[in-house]
């Protein structure tokens, strides 16, 4: 099971919460690292999470048309 880690930037759906991801990634040629985001859909059964909250997901089987992971639990900071 594929779990990630991100912040919540977005809870204007009901029972669903948006899910930014960053990570760093190396340039294959000048070996420079840059930060790369995606975002993801969440479902959030109870909408107990709000903006800014670091929380950890996990993937599904798809739940709707993009909604595709579930909160596990909020990440400590």
């Amino acid at each position: 099971m594929r779990t990630k880690t991100g912040t919540v930037i977005s809870k204007k759906c009901n029972k669903t919460i948006t899910v930014v991801v960053h990570r760093y990634k190396t340039h294959p040629k000048y070996k420079k690292r840059y930060k790369a985001s995606s975002k993801f859909y969440a479902d959030d059964p109870e909408n107990q999470y709000k903006e800014g909250d670091q929380v950890e997901i996990y993937e599904t089987k798809p739940l709707s048309k993009l909604k595709r992971w579930t909160v596990v639990r909020p990440q400590n900071k």
